[in-house]
């Protein structure tokens, strides 16, 4: 389908594209006691108590559009030869072959080969990858085969499906931002697992609006045109789902990204932080409402040194009640925070604009080169790992406009190659960057365990993904 762009769009996103970068200045990474809280294991049990105790209502927000491609990408680099260091990858791939759960999908042919070491490396890769066989360089990484569990192999949907199930005797609902192309596979599946574990989920799809995607630039600044000479379009990254994320009226909304599960055996630890999280999310919104229902200095100060929420300077002058109760009548969201082992993404920081001082998960995009700057974010000693739980109402207990609290400043410019040609477009800003900026925020340090994304395929033969008794 062709969209009609205005030439209004055109240039707005030109100058986008071609303008000085948005950047953030970061003030220092947010630490232990320093923007980042770190609790008990008592009281965590007190939490994970007052959570289940509730019986608010629960949903799952995760997206899942992403290809599955990238996890497979050493191979294709192995194959065509473009990447010496993809050899390494792509034996251990070849050898560990048996270990990965799509293994039980291949046929007896294939199986036999591999048995008698006798299958040719491109007729294996050409049937995981290409449609003739099970197509997974084309599917979506939610519908590609994470795990053993008996008999049955389970995809990241499945696992986020039975997991969830978990997390409350209240029984969460799921929302998965798809593409709309895989939605019948995905539903087959579900209605399989339903059938297989006697439980019934309740789900709803969203996809991202093609309407919503960027337009594309070559570096002189002309439009870059598809074959038909249409404007050439690419999505414009996970901020685009903010209109998906802000029609969702659960008053718990749990964020995490489809590839960041671990196998059911391994997701104790998983199932008890989203308890802890929620139940930290609860108690903070308690006692905010208290301090709203009577705003004085004082109580804001007491608040904001138990959940470390503003930085003090930015608080010291608050006296006037309404500007209190401004302060606090935000969304919530309350992020978990593991320690850094040098995964690429964001971590957590404090921040300066215009004057004004605040929480922010920032990535390397975000910020200038200057040393100093530089200095400040491999100092940062905690990662965000995507587990968020969030409430999107007001501290009366009205439905916000999370497009309200979004800073549009925020945005990524992306360089990539189409057809060999450099193009250039914006991303929106990022969901939990500056999609969130204006939020009250809350980091809270969570175990690792509760971190094991699987960015290539080679991932899945780590602890977490494995099936143990």
């Amino acid at each position: 389908m062709t969209f009609k762009f205005s030439n209004e769009k055109i240039e707005q996103e030109r100058k986008m594209v071609f303008a000085e970068k948005p950047l953030l200045h970061l003030i220092a990474p947010c630490k232990i006691n320093d923007g980042i809280l770190r609790y008990s294991e008592e009281e965590k049990s007190f939490l994970i108590h007052n959570f289940e105790e509730k019986h608010l209502a629960i949903r799952f927000f995760i997206p899942a559009s992403g290809s599955g491609s990238r996890m497979f990408q050493f191979l294709y680099e192995f194959r065509d030869g473009s990447n010496e260091a993809s050899s390494g990858q792509a034996e251990r791939f070849f050898n560990a072959i048996n270990e990965f759960a799509f293994s039980r999908h291949f046929p007896d042919a294939i199986q036999r080969k591999i048995e008698n070491r006798t299958i040719d490396f491109d007729e294996l890769v050409d049937y995981l990858l290409n449609d003739e066989g099970l197509g997974y360089g084309k599917l979506p990484k939610g519908l590609v085969p994470f795990h053993k569990w008996g008999p049955f192999v389970l995809t990241p949907f499945q696992e986020h499906l039975l997991q969830g199930k978990k997390v409350h005797t209240k029984q969460p609902s799921f929302h998965f931002s798809i593409q709309s192309l895989f939605e019948n596979q995905i539903t087959d599946i579900i209605t399989s697992t339903e059938k297989t574990s006697g439980f019934k989920f309740d789900v709803a799809f969203s996809e991202q609006s093609i309407q919503s995607n960027s337009l594309t630039f070559k570096e002189d600044g002309e439009l870059y045109l598809d074959k038909n000479q249409e404007p050439f379009t690419r999505p414009s990254g996970h901020g685009a789902l903010l209109p998906i994320l802000n029609e969702i009226t659960e008053e718990i909304i749990f964020i995490k990204n489809i590839d960041n599960v671990q196998h059911f055996n391994e997701s104790q630890k998983a199932t008890e932080t989203w308890q802890f999280l929620g139940g930290l999310l609860i108690e903070f919104k308690k006692d905010a409402q208290a301090v709203f229902e009577h705003p004085t200095s004082e109580s804001l100060v007491k608040l904001n040194n138990q959940y470390q929420l503003f930085n003090p300077s930015q608080i010291v002058a608050m006296t006037d009640p309404m500007e209190i109760r401004a302060a606090l009548n935000k969304p919530i969201r309350v992020c978990g925070m593991v320690k850094n082992s040098g995964q690429p993404g964001g971590g957590p920081f404090w921040i300066e604009r215009n004057g004004n001082y605040s929480k922010q998960i920032v990535e390397k995009a975000q910020i200038s080169d200057k040393e100093e700057q530089h200095k400040l974010l491999v100092n940062s000693t905690h990662f965000n790992p995507v587990m968020i739980a969030m409430n999107p109402y007001s501290m009366e207990n009205e439905k916000l406009n999370l497009l309200d609290y979004r800073n549009d400043d925020a945005y990524f410019v992306v360089h990539k190659k189409q057809d060999g040609t450099p193009i250039l477009y914006v991303e929106k800003p990022g969901l939990w960057n500056g999609g969130m900026e204006n939020w009250n925020t809350i980091f809270v340090e969570i175990p690792s365990e509760t971190f094991s994304p699987v960015k290539t395929v080679l991932d899945l033969l780590e602890p977490a993904h494995i099936e143990r008794s």
